[in-house]
C-alpha cells in the first residue's frame, strides 16, 4: 500500500471518529427533543416522569467529578455538560407546565427540608438551588479525597449505577398508570438506539467497565420498557410524540 493510500485512510478513519464522537456528545439529548415536544403539544406531564431528569442530573454531575480524579475520553465529558442542560430545559418546561395546571394555592420548596415533596417543588428556581447545592457537595468530597484510588473508582461506580437507573422511573410511571399514554415512543427507540451505540463505543474504545456495565443495563431496561408499549398498547391509545 502506498503512502498516499495510507493517508486517505487515516483521514477516513480521523473523520470517522470525530463524527462518532459527535453523536456521543449530542446523541444522548436527541431522545428528550420528541418528548418536549409532545409535553408543549399536549401541555401535559402525567406521561413523562421527571425522576427521569433527577437521575441524569445526579449521574452526569458525578461523572464530571469522576473524570476529575480520572480523565477518560473528552467526548464523555462533554455529553454530560450538554445532558445536564437538557435535563435543565427539561425542567424548566415541566415546572411551567406545572405552574400553568396549577389548582392548589399552597406551594413547595425545596428549603421546606419535606422529603413528601422531594423533585415535586414548585418553581425552577428550587432545582437549580438542588443542582447546585449538590454539586458543591460533590467538590468538596472530590478534592478532599482525590488522591484516594478508592474513593475515585466509587464516584466512577456511583455515576454509571445511577445513569443505569435512567428508564427504571420511566417503567415504574408505566407500571403505576398501566398505561403509556403521554410517553414519546420515539424517546425510548432513540434510548435504545444510543445506549447500543454508546455501549459498543465504550467495548471499543476499552473504556472503564463501569461505563460498559452501565450501557447493558440501559438497553435490558430499555427493551422492557418497549415490551410496556406493546403490552399497554392494547387497552390505551398510544401518541407517537
Amino acid at each position: 500500500m502506498d503512502q498516499g493510500s495510507e493517508e486517505d485512510m487515516e483521514s477516513s478513519w480521523t473523520l470517522l471518529s470525530w463524527l462518532a464522537s459527535s453523536v456521543l456528545v449530542f446523541g444522548g439529548a436527541m431522545p428528550y427533543v420528541p418528548q418536549y415536544q409532545e409535553i408543549q403539544r399536549t401541555n401535559n406531564l402525567e406521561g413523562f416522569s421527571t425522576r427521569v431528569c433527577l437521575v441524569l442530573l445526579i449521574a452526569n454531575i458525578l461523572r464530571i467529578f469522576f473524570w476529575i480524579g480520572k480523565q477518560f475520553e473528552l467526548p464523555l465529558l462533554l455529553q454530560s455538560v450538554v445532558m445536564i442542560l437538557t435535563m435543565l430545559a427539561m425542567m424548566h418546561l415541566c415546572c411551567s407546565i406545572q405552574t400553568t395546571n396549577r389548582v392548589s394555592t399552597k406551594q413547595h420548596h425545596v428549603t421546606d427540608l419535606d422529603i413528601r415533596y422531594f423533585w415535586s417543588w414548585s418553581s425552577f428556581e428550587d432545582y437549580l438551588m438542588f443542582c447546585f447545592a449538590f454539586t458543591l457537595l460533590c467538590a468538596f468530597m472530590t478534592f478532599l479525597f482525590l488522591d484516594w484510588v478508592l474513593f475515585v473508582e466509587a464516584l466512577g461506580s456511583l455515576a454509571v449505577m445511577f445513569e443505569a437507573m435512567l428508564g427504571v422511573p420511566q417503567l415504574l410511571q408505566n407500571y403505576n398508570n398501566q398505561s403509556t399514554r403521554g410517553m414519546s415512543i420515539k424517546m425510548v427507540l432513540l434510548w435504545t438506539a444510543g445506549d447500543i451505540f454508546k455501549t459498543t463505543y465504550f467495548v471499543i474504545n476499552e473504556s472503564p467497565t463501569q461505563f460498559i456495565v452501565c450501557g447493558a443495563v440501559q438497553i435490558l431496561i430499555d427493551i422492557a420498557i418497549l415490551l410496556q408499549v406493546g403490552y399497554y398498547g392494547q387497552d390505551s391509545r398510544i401518541k407517537l410524540g
